[in-house]
């Protein structure tokens, strides 16, 4: 009966099945000294005078030349989703949010976009708005849930500039940025904030549509409102070091806006234009955190036991599946690192781990301890 009970519970409360499965610009005001050599007279070493060199203050690109130079790679995306009733069988398309894009690459007469994840998610058609004004529809290429990201192309006839991504890794705490977008909306189209990096991969957890997700980001003062989402992070020289994602909206709390770092962007655009997502190792399983687990299903489990996570459903095709691992058993670590919840199995499969490794889960049933042996496919 208890066993029926837990089932159902579980079923109720199981994470999705893990598999696979996430812009601001630096202006810097700083004037270089550029020395101009004057020509040595022909006195002799004795007499002859030092040498002068002139200084002159030049600007090779300030602030707005900046802009108005990256402004026009920056788009607004509109999602579309279809509505309808059960009375009424007939659907429309209706705008169901809008963010901001940066078009990276043209190719041809292609061009390419990345933007984040949940600004496209579940639309019907995703329509582009260039700068000009000129719209287009484009096609999702390839996204990615845990790190928020996606890929989108569209034709080239309207894309007058492309931007270049920078070294996210250059990037300190102080250095000013600027962020382009469209906040609230394609009412304020191509809006320039600016600020400061406030800190550099600060870790932040996260739900996503794949569950939740630590994200290392670029936290940074620079005003990120909703509509900014996509947008470039840019630095001085007008280089992307981040795509701004998200920000803490809380009463009294200003100022906490985040982008995903250029160096973490630019291998994952690649992957996701070529497979269309981003390739995991795939345990197959679904993951409920003992913290939410009521007492009654895990008192069997030892005192020493102070964190790890309840299988809630199995993918019976997986390798988890295949190599015996059953619902209710308790996953406590994996290649003897210890896993507290789900989150950190997540983070520790697709961070530490591959395709094709092998490796040994400790699990607990009931009080029984034991390991399982697995190699790790795709999904």
């Amino acid at each position: 009966m208890v066993n029926s009970i837990a089932k159902r519970f579980l079923s109720s409360v199981g994470a999705g099945v893990l598999g696979s499965a996430l812009t601001l610009g630096v202006v810097v005001n700083t004037d270089i000294l550029t020395p101009q050599q004057q020509k040595a007279g022909t006195e002799d070493s004795a007499s002859k005078p030092y040498n002068v060199q002139q200084t002159s203050t030049t600007s090779p690109l300030n602030l707005s030349d900046m802009v108005e130079q990256s402004s026009s790679a920056i788009v607004g995306i509109v999602n579309y989703q279809e509505m309808g009733n059960r009375f009424n069988e007939e659907t429309k398309s209706v705008e169901a949010g809008s963010g901001s894009g940066v078009i990276y690459a043209k190719d041809g007469d292609k061009a390419f976009i990345v933007t984040n994840n949940h600004v496209v998610k579940d639309a019907k058609k995703v329509e582009i708005v260039f700068q000009s004004g000129d719209k287009s529809v484009a096609e999702v290429v390839g996204s990615d849930a845990l790190t928020d990201l996606a890929v989108l192309k569209v034709d080239a006839k309207h894309v007058k500039s492309t931007l270049e991504f920078g070294d996210s890794n250059s990037v300190r705490a102080g250095d000013s940025v600027v962020a382009i977008g469209n906040p609230l909306g394609l009412d304020f189209s191509g809006t320039v904030t600016q600020g400061i990096v406030s800190a550099v991969n600060r870790s932040i957890d996260v739900n996503t549509a794949a569950g939740k997700w630590t994200m290392n980001v670029i936290q940074t003062d620079a005003a990120i409102n909703p509509g900014n989402s996509g947008g470039a992070l840019l630095n001085a020289e007008g280089k992307v070091i981040g795509i701004n994602s998200l920000k803490i909206a809380e009463n009294g709390v200003e100022g906490l806006g985040f982008a995903i770092p250029s160096n973490e962007v630019v291998p994952l655009l690649k992957e996701m234009t070529e497979h269309g997502s981003v390739e995991r190792a795939y345990l197959g399983v679904g993951a409920v955190d003992l913290g939410d687990i009521p007492e009654m299903y895990v008192r069997d489990l030892p005192q020493s036991v102070k964190g790890g996570v309840m299988v809630g459903s199995v993918d019976p095709e997986s390798a988890a599946g295949k190599a015996g691992i059953r619902e209710q058993d308790v996953i406590t670590a994996i290649n003897g690192e210890p896993i507290n919840n789900s989150a950190e199995l997540r983070k520790f499969l697709y961070t530490k781990l591959s395709i094709g490794d092998k490796i040994t889960i400790t699990i607990y049933k009931g009080a029984e301890e034991r390991t399982v042996k697995l190699t790790l496919t795709s999904k």
